[in-house]
């Protein structure tokens, strides 16, 4: 059992697809629908989008990003496109639209599940005084949120929305979470990140986080602790809180 011990950490930064809602897979299944599709019509025929790409390419990065990252595999050079491209246009931006509506259209109509101890983990924070964000490259968090009937519980949230914003830059890069401590008023040396992805790990050990948890729901475990992680559970049943401080920068 891990401990998450207010004394010593008055924030919890939890990413969201993967580690609090079980819309990873739903992610996952978008994107292969739209780069299966879009790579059928090449005339090289690359191999099908895989587990593994999406590992190593698409999770936990923002979304212009993960098409980039996986067409750059295949040997794909697109153009960026612009905030006006329609979804499907041959371009990083038209394509993620493309995916974003698969997967927009997927939550609308079967909804988003909770993982387990997910809602128990964090009413027991709040409970004892922890400030709680949401940190997602995500440009649907808010969408989840509301279909996981779980928007209440978070202090703060950070979504792919906000970072384009502010320019933030996305995971790996730490800045999301950085601006998520900030706005709670919590030092990241006294805040706790929660992550599925290699990247948001590595995020939350550049920001010099004082806990950072890999959430193995779908990454190796051990990828996740190559990565940066203090230590590895495999859902948030086994994280536990004791002891009760309010935050203090």
């Amino acid at each position: 059992m891990v401990r998450i011990d207010p004394h010593e950490h008055g924030a919890a930064l939890f990413d969201l697809d993967g580690v609090l809602t079980d819309t990873a897979s739903v992610h996952r299944a978008a994107w292969k629908r739209l780069f299966d599709q879009y790579l059928a019509g090449r005339a090289e025929r690359p191999g099908p989008f895989t587990e593994e790409d999406y590992l190593c390419h698409v999770d936990g990065r923002p979304r212009d990003d993960g098409v980039r990252a996986f067409l750059g595999s295949r040997g794909i050079d697109l153009p960026a496109g612009s905030p006006s491209d329609l979804p499907g246009r041959e371009t990083l931006v038209g394509l993620g639209k493309l995916k974003d509506r698969y997967f927009r259209d997927a939550v609308g109509a079967h909804g988003a599940r909770v993982l387990d101890g997910a809602v128990e983990l964090v009413t027991s924070l709040r409970a004892r005084r922890v400030r709680t964000a949401v940190v997602s490259a995500s440009r649907n968090c808010a969408l989840v949120l509301d279909g996981a009937g779980i928007t209440g519980l978070f202090d703060v949230s950070v979504d792919g929305v906000v970072a384009a914003e502010l320019g933030l830059r996305g995971k790996p890069d730490p800045a999301t979470y950085l601006e998520a401590a900030r706005r709670l008023g919590c030092a990241p040396r006294r805040s706790a990140v929660l992550e599925d992805a290699v990247v948001g790990v590595r995020a939350g050990r550049a920001g010099g986080f004082g806990l950072v948890i890999g959430v193995a729901t779908a990454a190796d475990p051990g990828s996740l602790r190559d990565s940066g992680a203090d230590v590895v559970v495999r859902s948030l049943r086994e994280v536990a809180v004791v002891g009760a401080s309010p935050c203090e920068g």
